[in-house]
């Protein structure tokens, strides 16, 4: 078997040795040089590639977005219990008072002075 291959335009006429063809026409093969289909490989992986990186930026998002309405959540809550806080501390000093202010009145808890009642 031969062949010419012209690099002009990257074809290959191959020629025949045997006769089994009729006609007698020379069948012409291109033939892709090697860059060519990797870069397909290439377009092909990139395609993928992109995919996947859009599912995963679509993840990112989704699970920031997630996150950012826990972080609203939780942020109301600690002003929620801020405020009951400082509530419940107003509520302890008027108790706080009104325990000393009875405790005064009151001849039990009065504090007496041993001493002098020993005399």
């Amino acid at each position: 078997m031969e062949g010419d291959v012209n690099e002009d335009d990257g074809t290959f006429t191959n020629i025949s040795l045997a006769d089994d063809s009729a006609d007698g026409e020379t069948t012409v093969l291109r033939f892709r040089p090697e860059e060519q289909y990797s870069t397909m490989n290439c377009e092909i992986d990139g395609e993928t590639e992109n995919q996947v990186e859009q599912e995963e930026k679509r993840r990112l998002i989704n699970q920031v977005l997630e996150l950012q309405h826990t972080l609203e959540d939780l942020s109301a809550r600690v002003d929620a219990v801020k405020e009951e806080n400082l509530k419940l501390k107003s509520e302890n000093q008027v108790l706080g008072q009104y325990i000393e202010n009875l405790m005064s009145a009151s001849s039990v808890f009065q504090t007496t002075d041993t001493k002098s009642k020993r005399k």
